[in-house]
C-alpha cells in the first residue's frame, strides 16, 4: 500500500530543494492523502509550459490531429517526464527532481496485468496550479 509521512517528506526535502536551487526554480513541497508525495512548481526560469507545448504539437502533428493549447498549469508524467521533454535542460530537470523525490528507498512492484499493486507512494509535480498559473521568470 502506497504511504508517505512527513517524516519522509522532511527527509527528502533537502535533496528536492537543492535541485529546485540549482535550475533557478520555486516550489512547495507537500503530501496528498498520505500516499503522494507532491512538488508544487510556482516559478522559474525553465520554460516548463512552452516545451510541454511543442511536444503536444509535434505528438498532434505526428497523429494528424489538432493540437490543444496547455494554458497556465500542467500535470506532470512522472513516469516519462525527462523523455518527453523536447529541451535538454528540462529534460535534465525532471530526471534529477524526481530522482531526489524517489530517494533510496521508493520502489514500484506493481503488476497491472495481475491487478496488483506495490508502490512506496506515488510521484505528483504539478507545474503551476488550477488557480494560479507558473510564472516563467527572465533569467537575471
Amino acid at each position: 500500500m502506497a504511504y508517505i509521512s512527513q517524516e519522509k517528506k522532511k527527509e527528502l526535502a533537502p535533496a528536492i530543494k537543492a535541485v529546485l536551487k540549482k535550475y533557478g526554480m520555486k516550489g512547495t513541497i507537500g503530501i496528498n492523502h498520505h500516499s503522494s508525495l507532491v512538488v508544487n512548481l510556482k516559478e522559474g526560469v525553465l520554460d516548463l509550459l512552452g516545451d510541454a507545448q511543442k511536444h503536444n504539437d509535434k505528438v498532434a502533428e505526428q497523429r494528424g490531429q489538432q493540437s490543444y493549447p496547455i494554458g497556465d498549469h500542467l500535470q506532470v508524467n512522472t513516469c516519462y517526464a525527462d523523455e518527453w521533454a523536447t529541451d535538454e535542460k528540462i529534460s535534465n530537470f525532471y530526471e534529477e527532481l524526481i530522482g531526489a523525490m524517489k530517494g533510496t528507498t521508493w520502489y514500484n512492484k506493481s503488476d497491472a496485468m495481475s491487478d496488483y499493486f506495490d508502490i512506496a507512494y506515488y510521484l505528483d509535480v504539478n507545474v503551476g496550479k488550477w488557480d494560479k498559473g507558473y510564472v516563467l521568470k527572465e533569467v537575471a
